[in-house]
């Protein structure tokens, strides 16, 4: 992988983590849309893979620092009794709605990597997750405008269901957890805010238990490309965090539309492009 190609695939991996299009999907339709060749099982592949998991959920954290700070805050027993219980509430509502992802995940994962993650078929639920997501719009109940704190435990294990299909290569994990808290009755904004609070243990997740196979991996896989990159992916998806939530505070009508037409416009393109 040369040096401008990693810096592509990390600023992908820091957008389209949070942007309800698949990042996943997107590792592998565009490479083979442009002709990359990709070592994915080269020796350098998996640190740069865990540098990037590690950079986006750090620019997570980050950004919803303030939020992660008065839940741990709540569980060490600080602040008004009232907000207490609302923020542990809300954590039990993530530790809900976070376990049929990693119950599947650890269950399925790999089934599912080496079942689904082929170009033709990533390219097919691109289509599918953009009409999944227009259609998911016109099912809400745009009555429903409510703030988390209106979300029920009943909700919370929907979203966490609705998270377990991001496991198939083009369906995004934000758009469907997004999806399930707007079918819940929650707005856009708070929709995404909970998306992205139960995203960043699972991507950091995703990065630390790839960490024991690093030992089994040279020193110099860590190179400066590595660490540049994460950098990338970690300043894209703060940028991207920050965008999608002003854009989701500012517009709750469809919001998810645009969304739904880029992805099933990339995903009938690139259906073309591998069939024909």
């Amino acid at each position: 992988m040369t040096l401008l190609q990693a810096l592509a695939v990390a600023a992908l991996q820091g957008i389209t983590e949070l942007f309800p299009v698949s990042s996943l999907g997107h590792a592998v339709v565009l490479p083979a849309l442009l002709g990359w060749s990709l070592d994915r099982q080269g020796g350098s592949f998996l640190p740069f893979l865990v540098v990037l998991h590690l950079g986006t959920a750090t620019a997570l954290l980050v950004f919803f620092r303030r939020d992660w700070v008065a839940l741990v805050g709540a569980l060490l027993g600080f602040g008004e009794p009232e907000e207490r219980a609302e923020r542990r509430r809300l954590i039990g509502l993530m530790v809900v709605a976070t376990l049929p992802a990693v119950v599947v995940g650890f269950a399925l994962e790999k089934t599912f990597r080496e079942l689904f993650a082929t170009p033709v078929v990533a390219a097919a639920f691109l289509v599918v997750n953009g009409a999944v997501l227009f259609g998911g719009e016109r099912l809400r109940r745009r009555s429903s405008h409510g703030e988390l704190s209106s979300l029920t435990w009943k909700g919370a294990l929907a979203i966490g269901l609705w998270q377990c299909t991001a496991l198939i290569p083009g369906i995004s994990r934000s758009g469907a957890t997004i999806l399930g808290g707007l079918l819940a009755g929650l707005h856009h904004k708070a929709s995404a805010r909970f998306s992205f609070l139960i995203a960043t243990p699972i991507i950091f997740a995703a990065g630390v238990l790839e960490v024991p196979k690093l030992l089994h991996q040279s020193s110099a896989a860590l190179d400066a490309t590595v660490w540049l990159a994460g950098a990338v992916a970690a300043v894209c998806a703060y940028a991207s965090t920050a965008f999608l939530m002003r854009y989701f505070g500012e517009r709750d009508l469809d919001a998810l539309d645009p969304f739904a037409w880029y992805c099933m416009a990339l995903g009938a393109v690139a259906l073309g492009v591998f069939l024909i």
